[in-house]
């Protein structure tokens, strides 16, 4: 297939110069669905102490309000991939539009905790099918090489500057509008975006594909992941050792277990065992997954940390957070470049490095800290996550065929979404345990809570470092060099649209 192919083929026919505004048009849409569901993870984080006083939730639920969405979200997001796949792309992309939408109007009309949970819980489902099937007309508008590389490259640096971005916005509307109006943005882009669609995005599916679908699969992964996170944010109150506990995690594993035997037979499997034989694809997921865990439960613990102890209001919180996000933006084209001149696990090992460093920093923020003593520094330099992001998303994809293009997106985003669930319960749960034990040793409150909230970046520091020597053993160099040089001609066209 041409290049001038390509671009007719996404173009309705138009020249090829034409093709290629076209495709980057609908690109930008895309992108923008997709800042929208990046930053909804933790848009909520600076309007949590306004929700939880107007809710009356209690301080050890109000993680809820973040983590319903992103079990939701990571949890079905391989089953929306694989909707993307056989449905059509742009199909379930709007549908997946249209569901998150309604729920974030639902969520800004709620007048209780539990309902905003399980609209957030909603939102979480209309978002699995937005992002799978968005990054999946991505990749097959883009062909393999340098110029999907300069999409993915944006891709990546959209979704590192998503959170940091959604916190500045969460705190700007918590300030001025009030919180519900976090939800109401989301309502008027999502509304804009679907009228949009139709004419700009191209549809695209498998062809001869039969639609065979795998809910037990999505339903056994995600029932094991809100066990396990509900089991570990407990454990503070309940015990680690607690029977309880215990029981719960040892049902999240079977769960788990059950899950792996069912995509193991299933004649359509949510995710088809077969990829992880792509050492590149599984590097990377791995890698994605301990970005999540470390980078989410980061911005959740410092944004307590300025607000619960430094007593910093939602704006000023989402201010000081925007300089992780412009960092990341800055450094989103150098990573590009290093990436297409040196190779993908080099470019992730130093952003691994970087951020868990950044993050390490800082854990040296004492009770009574200032943004530009304390601060600044770390941001600036846990900044270069966009390092991360980039190579991983570039990475996920690097040798899959057209058949699996909407599977592979879903998988990428669902390592990173489930490990920021399973990455900010740990912290909190972590940060919580150390400050009641401080506190109980006669520590005033403030340093009780700094010490807990220390003790958790560690961990958060820490997981971001173990990626590195996953990047060196999994990722290949020559899985990319060979990816990059495949005949055009063998790459697959999707069915046309209908």
């Amino acid at each position: 297939m041409t290049g001038v192919d390509a671009d007719n083929r996404f173009a309705g026919g138009k020249a090829a110069s034409s093709g290629h505004v076209y495709r980057w048009r609908a690109f930008s849409l895309l992108a923008v669905a997709y800042f929208m569901t990046a930053a909804d993870m933790l848009i909520v984080n600076v309007a949590l102490p306004t929700i939880g006083r107007e809710m009356h939730f209690a301080q050890a639920d109000l993680q809820w309000v973040v983590t319903a969405y992103a079990l939701t979200f990571g949890g079905f997001l391989l089953l929306g991939g694989r909707a993307a796949d056989l449905v059509g792309r742009r199909r379930v992309f709007t549908a997946g539009l249209a569901l998150f939408t309604a729920a974030s109007l639902a969520c800004a009309l709620a007048t209780s905790g539990i309902f905003l949970i399980i609209m957030r819980g909603v939102q979480g489902l209309g978002a699995a099918m937005v992002l799978p099937a968005a990054l999946s007309i991505v990749m097959n508008m883009f062909t393999e090489g340098a110029e999907r590389n300069k999409a993915l490259g944006l891709w990546g640096a959209i979704g590192a500057s998503g959170a940091t971005v959604g916190v500045l916005a969460g705190g700007a509307l918590t300030r001025y509008a009030g919180w519900p109006y976090i939800f109401y943005l989301n309502v008027a882009v999502g509304g804009a975006a679907l009228l949009l669609t139709g004419r700009i995005v191209p549809e695209s599916r498998l062809r001869n594909a039969h639609r065979r679908y795998d809910p037990l699969g999505a339903i056994a992964v995600t029932t094991a992941l809100v066990i396990m996170v509900y089991a570990i944010s407990q454990a503070p109150t309940a015990g680690w050792t607690a029977t309880r506990t215990l029981a719960l995690l040892a049902t999240s594993a079977a769960l788990l277990a059950a899950f792996v035997a069912i995509e193991a037979r299933a004649q359509a499997p949510l995710l088809p065992l077969r990829l992880f034989r792509l050492s590149t694809l599984a590097g990377s997921n791995a890698v994605g997954f301990l970005l999540g865990a470390s980078f989410y439960g980061y911005i959740f613990i410092g944004t307590l940390y300025m607000q619960q102890v430094l007593g910093y209001s939602a704006l000023n919180t989402g201010l000081a957070w925007l300089t992780v996000g412009l960092t990341g933006v800055a450094l989103a084209g150098p990573a590009q470049v290093l990436v297409t001149r040196t190779s993908v696990r080099l470019v992730m090992a130093a952003g691994l490095t970087l951020t868990g460093t950044g993050i390490l920093w800082a854990t040296q923020a004492p009770a009574h800290g200032s943004f530009w003593a304390n601060l600044a520094g770390p941001f600036f330099l846990t900044g270069t996550v966009t390092w991360i992001f980039i190579p991983v998303s570039i990475g996920a994809l690097v040798g899959v065929t057209e058949r699996d293009a909407g599977v592979a997106s879903g998988l990428i985003d669902s390592s990173q979404q489930l490990g920021g669930a399973i990455g900010i319960a740990i912290a909190s749960t972590v940060a919580a345990t150390r400050t009641r034990d401080l506190h109980t040793q006669g520590h005033a409150i403030a340093g009780a809570l700094t010490g807990g909230f220390h003790t958790a970046l560690w961990v958060c520091g820490l997981i971001a470092l173990a990626g590195i020597p996953i990047a060196f053993l999994l990722i290949r160099r020559t899985d990319i060099t060979q990816a990059t040089t495949v005949p055009q001609s063998q790459v697959p066209e999707p069915a046309p649209a209908d």
